[in-house]
């Protein structure tokens, strides 16, 4: 079994166990996002400002590792056409089983983004992608494949974890760690993921992570920082996210 494999597996039972990023949308929230009042998150607690997206009306949007039905229903009934990716067959049951009983159509691709991407080159205006490297060793590649697949002028937006949460024991309190954090080249960082039932996840640097998007040759237009919101690292007011809007010019641009 591979690490990906690990992860869905992983991803799915933490759903039985109550996570919170795998309860799908209430019929009201759907209903109030019908009537213009919703927000939606890359990362735990900031919602993404709404000038981000413009008007979803028509627009084709791809949710990459967005599945769980919390933010494709909030897309869908603002009018946007929507596809979503995602390895955890739990969370994509959620968004069929949401768009059943709303209503709308979802087009649901269970599907590693590890690996190229099932779709032609320019097929989406905007991908919304909230933080989900954190389980993958290589992001580079994924940036490089969501410029491939976005229109030109199209948007990405990317929530992403900037790997300060693994340095610190389970209180928050003491550093433990170095980084990268990396349970494949660490034997002993792998067996303790296997025991505490972490996923097999990775640290990510700002170079891998901006830089990444900068060399795939996007154009970061605007950025926020985002906490935990819970523990001590948030009570401290320590950011351990970021997300960004980057945008898919035209013409592609210098490619560092």
């Amino acid at each position: 079994m591979n690490y990906q494999d690990i992860n869905a597996k992983t991803i799915d039972s933490w759903i039985a166990d109550g996570w919170e990023w795998g309860k799908p949308i209430t019929h009201e929230a759907y209903q109030k996002a019908k009537e213009g009042q919703w927000s939606v998150l890359l990362t735990p607690t900031k919602p993404v400002p709404k000038r981000w997206f413009g008007d979803l009306r028509g627009k084709k949007l791809l949710g990459l590792a967005s599945g769980g039905a919390q933010q494709i229903p909030v897309f869908a009934a603002l009018g946007a056409q929507c596809t979503v990716l995602d390895y955890s067959s739990v969370q994509c049951e959620s968004e069929r089983a949401v768009a059943a009983r709303e209503g709308y159509e979802v087009t649901v691709v269970q599907y590693d983004m590890t690996k190229p991407l099932p779709f032609p080159d320019e097929s989406f205006d905007l991908i919304f992608h909230p933080v989900s490297n954190c389980y993958v060793e290589k992001v580079e590649p994924i940036f490089r494949e969501c410029y491939r697949i976005l229109k030109k002028g199209g948007v990405f937006l990317g929530g992403f974890d900037n790997g300060f949460n693994y340095l610190f024991n389970e209180d928050e309190k003491a550093i433990v760690r170095g980084l990268p954090y990396n349970p494949l080249k660490d034997e002993a960082l792998m067996q303790e993921a296997l025991r505490n039932d972490d996923g097999i996840q990775f640290s990510h640097t700002f170079e891998e992570q901006i830089g990444g998007q900068l060399k795939a040759g996007f154009r970061i237009t605007d950025v926020y920082e985002d906490t935990n919101g819970i523990g001590n690292l948030h009570e401290l007011g320590v950011p351990t996210f970021w997300a960004t809007r980057a945008l898919k010019d035209s013409d592609k641009g210098i490619v560092l």
